[in-house]
């Protein structure tokens, strides 16, 4: 509990919300490419993060509509593969979206000289080629794609297409979109960007990658609703959309970037920041068969009307800054500190099957009392005697006292023979004398091959035979199944491979604590975290000792123990424990020893102690005051947590509702008035045709009758006369005349049943009866020919305004709606736009999304609940009386199968069957 608490401090602020930057910054024109700088990120514990107090639900939100992000907390983590394997992912991401960073500095930039760290605004940014996918150079659009044509683009670096109103199919081929999902899938930090121009009033997909009815990534843009959409599924098989209200289809230039790091969004339109939100980490475990469509979600649905130019995909963090250079970059990300959580929850375990460990040998040491037993080492599933010595790799290793102690291997100085030279050897740690060959001004080792190509384009091989480069005869080259701009050249070999080959499959030499790694043309070793390079190869690793080298977070009055690839910090004899770093003698909050406010949590600290407040209310932990997270508007007071007092006038749990004292029935007006509602309060204005005689009665029993013949303001015409009315007036044409009865509207004058379209709303008609104007709308007469389709869509007949169900069996009328998979949809001339249908909001601490529901429900029991607001205070022990936090998952000691996690101090669980059919 305290482990969090430290990086909560460091933050400062326990909640972020976000605010639509005002007025037109949002529309930045211009767009110039940096030099490229590639920017690696810093991981320290050093770095801010922020704290959602009231629990991940209420993180981070839009203050620019209702919708919100939500995290759900499920799923074990076991030794076991599979399904079990794959829980504990998901229990890792459910801990790491209680905490997000908080922007700041520590970006570092790689360059020739080393690294260099960098503060402030980014100078410049570029791309590694392995993390970007440009979807329209892959796709190569203007030669295959039917309908999809080349036009002029926001700037003349890149090609820019325009996605027309006619049928089209943009999908990546099969070869071409599993190059894309080899970057992307099980990626948890990734960014979309694309500079677009989207037709007016379109509602269409921008890309869309989805295997059957799952939507595992789509980006959409509604003209009719004036909203973008993020559709996603999460790690608990369910699918998500993120509604964020901005106008995209204005037929404008816009450049949108959507950077996702883990559970957390992040929505920049024409370089400024619109949306940030915490919500349920995507799941992108892309399965065969997905596919990726551009401009449109099939062949039949969401076409996407407009201009798209720099459509890509970068699997970094921040990918935002390659389009927007001068954005500061965060430090760090969501994604960083999951690993960091998932680091935690392997200590966990560590720490309780240990525990078991001991358990069993004090038990076994119990029966040994009379019994003398030799010291022995055990390695790798070998044993060695007392003093016995070994080598292990690049390592010396010797049996001391029950505990083996290895140190580097020294190589000897080796002087090879003529025609010879030093080189590794599989299997051995130091180089060995080889036989080399000198060909072309290079040297080769035995058995190494090299190709040349002469000026006719034919491959020849060579080998280093006996001191000399040989000719071989050429393997038969298998065919290749990916385009030639995919296929790479070896230089050991004349045939060439398809770009992505894995290498590292067909072995390689990396050795314990080294993995491989593929490159474009090779595998290479790399050591793992934690680990130092005992070879300029890497192929061979030892343990960095943190402590023994003083690279370690232990503070005061902590022991620093080594781990293989990290460390530990134990608490001296006689300390109690803070946070994983720090260890102190007297707890002031055990013994009520603080300052901190009644409605605020108290933290024990190195000679000292921190206060927050409780979630629901805010200031420095020591006074604490009600909060209420949308704040207590028109006037209102927050009492309480999330609690409004309203003024008169006013009700609903912000104040935000005027109360309409008029059509409630509060106020009864006199005859001579109307009832107005104003904000808070109401007035009885006089009638057309009264004014108040200056008594200003509050019931409008002060109005009288106006005079407008006596005062002349009638429009009587001069062959009328003008006969005043009780609250009007009424023109008279004299014995044996006609009267014309014109009208004025606008400044203008309309003859006696003239009927006339307005100006500024083409669906409102008016006319002129007997000198009154009369306007109302349009009236839809589908048996009309020149009825107005704009203002009557459902009186459209023709079929390219039809819509065809998602199901492909139902077609639908312009102007008809529907409900889709918890979607209220609507036909409108040919094109369908379909939004999340809304729900109440949950306000409980356990709920629950039936099948075949579309809103979640409340419920009392926590193991029952799929949707838990986490409480970071309460933790749960478990069956080895090992604390676990809110949100962790383990398997119950001594079973398999048995998954147990914890919910807000409650212990649930369940058997996995999935789990029993593996055994």
């Amino acid at each position: 509990m305290a482990f969090f608490e430290r990086f909560f401090m460091a933050s400062g602020n326990p909640r972020l919300t976000e605010a639509p930057v005002p007025g037109n910054s949002w529309k930045r024109p211009g767009f110039s490419p940096s030099p490229r700088i590639i920017f690696i990120r810093a991981q320290r514990p050093g770095c801010g993060f922020a704290k959602s107090l009231d629990g991940v639900t209420s993180g981070w939100e839009s203050t620019r509509g209702p919708h919100r992000g939500r995290t759900t907390v499920g799923g074990c983590r076991t030794r076991r593969e599979g399904t079990r394997e794959r829980r504990g992912r998901e229990s890792a991401a459910a801990a790491a979206a209680m905490l997000c960073p908080v922007p700041g500095a520590g970006a570092v930039a790689a360059s020739a000289g080393g690294l260099t760290a960098l503060c402030g605004s980014v100078a410049g940014f570029g791309v590694d080629p392995a993390l970007q996918i440009d979807v329209l150079s892959e796709l190569q659009l203007g030669g295959s794609a039917e309908g999809v044509r080349q036009v002029p683009g926001l700037h003349n670096g890149s090609k820019a297409f325009l996605f027309p109103d006619t049928s089209r199919s943009v999908k990546a081929s099969p070869e071409t979109a599993e190059i894309f999902f080899q970057k992307l899938r099980n990626k948890n930090e990734f960014t979309i960007l694309v500079t677009l121009k989207q037709a007016h009033l379109n509602s269409g997909v921008i890309l869309s990658i989805h295997h059957l009815d799952h939507r595992y990534l789509e980006l959409e843009s509604s003209g009719h609703r004036n909203e973008i959409r993020l559709h996603y599924r999460s790690g608990s098989h369910r699918s998500h959309t993120e509604v964020f209200p901005y106008i995209l289809a204005d037929d404008k230039w816009h450049r949108l970037s959507l950077a996702i790091s883990a559970s957390h969004l992040i929505l920049h339109v024409d370089c400024n920041k619109i949306y940030e939100r915490v919500v349920e980490k995507p799941f992108m475990d892309l399965p065969l068969g997905t596919t990726f469509w551009l401009g449109q979600r099939n062949n039949a649905h969401g076409y996407f009307k407009g201009i798209m130019q720099d459509v890509q995909l970068l699997v970094m963090p921040q990918g935002f800054i390659s389009q927007c250079p001068d954005l500061n970059r965060t430090c760090p990300t969501c994604n960083d500190f999951h690993g960091l959580v998932q680091k935690i929850m392997e200590l966990q375990d560590i720490l309780a099957k240990t525990s078991a460990k001991l358990s069993q040998a004090e038990q076994r040491m119990n029966k040994l009392d009379q019994c003398y037993c030799e010291r022995t080492c055990t390695m790798k599933g070998m044993t060695y005697r007392e003093f016995e010595s070994w080598t292990d790799g690049c390592k010396n290793c010797t049996c001391m006292n029950g505990t083996v102690q290895c140190e580097a291997l020294i190589c000897p100085h080796s002087d090879c023979p003529l025609n010879s030279a030093l080189a590794y050897v599989d299997g051995k740690c130091c180089k060995e004398c080889q036989s080399v060959c000198v060909f072309e001004g290079r040297t080769y080792f035995e058995g190494q091959r090299e190709t040349v190509y002469s000026s006719s384009g034919d491959c020849v091989l060579f080998e280093c035979k006996n001191h000399k480069m040989q000719r071989v005869p050429k393997d038969r080259c298998a065919a290749l199944n990916c385009p030639e701009s995919q296929q790479i050249p070896l230089s050991h070999s004349c045939c060439k491979i398809c770009k992505g080959h894995d290498f590292c499959t067909e072995g390689h030499n990396c050795m314990e604590h080294s993995i491989c790694r593929n490159l474009d043309d090779r595998a290479v070793c790399s050591c793992r975290d934690g680990f130092r390079a005992l070879r300029e190869d890497n192929a061979y690793c030892e343990d960095i000792d943190e402590c023994a080298e003083g690279r370690h977070y232990c503070r005061e009055n902590t022991m620093c123990v080594n781990t293989p690839g990290s460390f530990m910090c134990i608490c001296k004899t006689g300390f109690i424990r803070i946070d994983d770093y720090s260890c102190t003698e007297h707890d002031e909050c055990v013994t009520n020893q603080h300052n901190c406010d009644e409605n605020a949590l108290c933290f024990n600290t190195v000679g000292g102690h921190n206060c927050v407040c409780k979630p629901g209310y805010t200031g420095n932990g020591t006074i604490c005051k009600a909060f209420c997270k949308d704040g207590c508007r028109n006037g209102g007071a927050c009492i309480a947590s999330n609690v409004c007092a309203c003024p008169q006038g006013f009700t609903g749990p912000s104040c935000e509702t005027d109360i309409d004292e008029c059509s409630d029935g509060f106020v009864q007006c006199d005859s001579r008035a109307n009832c107005i509602n104003l904000p808070g309060w109401y007035h009885c204005e006089c009638r057309d045709g009264y004014h108040d005689n200056g008594m200003f009665s509050p019931s409008g029993e002060s109005c009288e009758d106006i005079d407008e013949c006596g005062t002349g303001r009638h429009s009587c015409a001069n062959d009328t006369v003008c006969f005043n009315l009780d609250g009007g007036y009424d023109c008279r044409c004299p014995h044996g005349k006609n009267c014309t009865g014109d009208c004025i509207h606008e400044d203008k004058i309309k003859h006696n049943g003239q009927i006339w379209v307005l100006e500024n709303d083409r669906c409102s008609v008016c006319s002129c009866q007997n000198g009154y104007v009369m306007c109302r709308r349009m009236v839809c007469d589908c048996e009309n020919p020149t009825v107005d389709l704009f203002c009557c869509p459902e009186c459209d007949p023709r079929l390219s305004s039809q819509c065809l169900h998602q199901s492909g069996e139902l077609s639908y009328n312009s102007g008809d709606s529907w409900i889709q998979n918890c979607q209220q949809c609507r036909c409108l001339q040919g094109e369908v736009d379909c939004w999340p249908l809304p729900c109440p909001e949950v306000d409980c601490e356990f709920s629950v999304l039936p099948e075949n529901e579309c809103c979640p429900r409340c419920v009392t029991d926590p193991c029952q609940a799929d949707t838990i607001r986490n409480d970071i205070t309460k933790t749960c022990l478990d069956e080895t009386n090992v604390v676990r936090f809110t949100g962790s998952s383990w398997i119950k000691h001594g079973t398999e199968c048995t998954l147990c996690q914890c919910k807000n101090g409650h212990v649930c669980c369940s058997v996995d069957p999935q789990c029993l059919q593996e055994l």
